[in-house]
């Protein structure tokens, strides 16, 4: 079903981690650059485009499922088009077009600026364009963006991953690291506060082995002291670190760079040594601890998140015992967890002792129990505190029936507060005090303690009340080296494809 004014209507599924989520908004750029408008909530887009992630064992069945699904809508509308995209589509290639055919476009990590002049030409030679690049061609921050959040931006510092964990199949997908220079980085930050928006995340496979493609150890932190100056941004994060690289300068600059949050999510994956070096990921318990001890010397209140696989193979009581271990020294506000999955491709899915299912399953149910405890332990310190809470937008399910609004805290909790007597948008900052803590949300009961409108709020409202773009029509052409358009003016959690 055609967008009013018989525009083409598009949607973007997306699978995955930050990354995805930032290139999902690129695709989205390209296309209403390219005259497609947002699908609504009714009846089928002429456009379904699938962001695909292939770190999970059920990436392929969500798929194909998923594929499967609109194979109908396909049928009523032979006009409609599929494009698969992501590191499954850079995985998986020709098979996605053998295993479900109604597929118009494959394209990979590397050249998602094609998108467009691939649909085009899929419609007009009548049959799937595949498309896959062995490395970047352009760095995708050079593309036109169509940002989710009017308030709160990724913004990517570099791609690719130079790691060789046993277990990820994402630096085969997505290749080596590649750096973006420093002054590209600020100029788009620089940007993003103009338009209104008073948070970014930096981003990154790695984000901090950032300055190896430049030649400079020290990249990261002097980049965070630097972001840190651009003003009126009162918020920067960044996702995911890795323990190899997470060095006492960046802990430095975190501290002493009053809008970088005291937040850091820090991926574990096992407090076992044994099987880290099985995992080959370049550190041990004892120097994964000696980081969070060092954080917490410089930041007693940052809030540090992780990554934890259970079941990997080979891992034998004792040593799930480790990890359990370092979840009880290193006090996790959350973690996001995963029972080991196989991926064909990676070094793992061939090694020996793979864990039983059950003894896998029973293993994470204790996980989670501990962490769970823990997260309500630590988030019960909250209670009592006053906090700064940017007001989201979406975040509170409940929101509606309980008449409150949702935001984070500047270290990422997620807060839910009774909503103030005067108007509020996302982006504005509202002061509360927590009267509550569960294990995943904080709550303040009482009545907002200050209220700020800020450029964000502005910006949101504007966002609002605008009216729709209306493109002359859909001008493509075949694919060219590069990429369209000038540098974009260009968001939330977790890790980034479980680095």
């Amino acid at each position: 079903m055609s967008g009013e004014s018989g525009l083409k209507s598009y949607k973007v599924v997306t699978h995955g981690c930050q990354m995805n989520v930032h290139d999902s908004e690129r695709l989205s750029g390209l296309l209403e650059e390219a005259g497609y408008v947002k699908a609504g909530p009714e009846g089928d887009p002429d456009l379904v485009v699938f962001n695909t992630c292939a770190v999970r064992e059920n990436a392929d069945n969500k798929l194909y499922g998923n594929l499967g699904q609109l194979a109908p809508a396909k049928g009523r509308n032979q006009g409609m088009q599929i494009a698969v995209g992501g590191c499954l589509a850079q995985k998986d290639r020709d098979t996605i077009v053998q295993r479900a055919p109604w597929v118009d476009v494959v394209f990979g990590t590397h050249n998602i600026g094609h998108l467009p002049a691939l649909l085009e030409r899929a419609a007009v030679e009548k049959k799937a364009q595949v498309e896959i690049l062995e490395s970047l061609e352009t760095f995708p921050s050079t593309l036109p963006t169509r940002r989710e959040s009017a308030y709160a931006a990724w913004v990517s510092i570099s791609v690719g991953c130079n790691n060789t964990c046993t277990f990820c199949i994402v630096p085969a997908l997505r290749g080596k690291e590649e750096d973006r220079r420093p002054g590209d980085v600020l100029a788009e930050i620089e940007a993003l506060v103009d338009e209104g928006v008073i948070e970014v995340t930096l981003l990154g496979q790695n984000v901090n082995a950032y300055g190896s493609d430049l030649g400079d150890r020290e990249a990261f932190s002097k980049l965070l002291r630097a972001a840190g100056q651009v003003e009126g941004l009162e918020r920067i994060r960044f996702t995911s670190p890795h323990p190899r690289d997470f060095t006492d300068d960046v802990i430095a600059a975190m501290a002493e760079t009053p809008n970088v949050m005291h937040q850091l999510h820090m991926p574990l994956q096992s407090g076992s040594d044994r099987v880290l070096k099985a995992m080959r990921r370049s550190y041990r318990q004892e120097r994964f601890l000696g980081i969070i001890r060092k954080v917490r010397e410089a930041m007693p209140d940052a809030a540090i998140s992780t990554d934890i696989i259970v079941g990997f193979p080979g891992e034998t009581e004792e040593d799930f015992e480790e990890t359990m271990h370092v979840v009880r020294e290193a006090r996790f506000t959350n973690a996001f967890t995963f029972q080991y999955s196989k991926r064909p491709g990676t070094p793992a899915a061939e090694m020996a002792d793979q864990v039983p299912k059950a003894v896998v399953q029973a293993r994470y149910d204790r996980l989670i129990a501990l962490q769970e405890e823990i997260s309500w332990d630590e988030n019960k310190k909250q209670v009592g505190r006053t906090l700064e809470i940017l007001v989201a937008e979406g975040e509170g399910k409940k929101d509606g029936k309980t008449d409150r609004l949702s935001g984070r805290a500047p270290d990422n909790r997620l807060v839910h507060f009774t909503r103030p007597a005067e108007p509020v948008r996302p982006g504005d900052v509202v002061t509360v005090e927590i009267t509550y803590a569960a294990p995943h949300h904080l709550l303040a009961e009482g009545p907002a303690l200050a209220v700020r409108r800020t450029r964000a709020g502005d910006a949101w409202e504007k966002r609002q009340a605008k009216p729709a773009a209306k493109p002359a029509g859909v001008m493509l052409g075949l694919p060219t080296v590069g990429a369209p358009a000038a540098l974009p003016l260009a968001a939330p959690a977790g890790g980034c494809c479980g680095d």
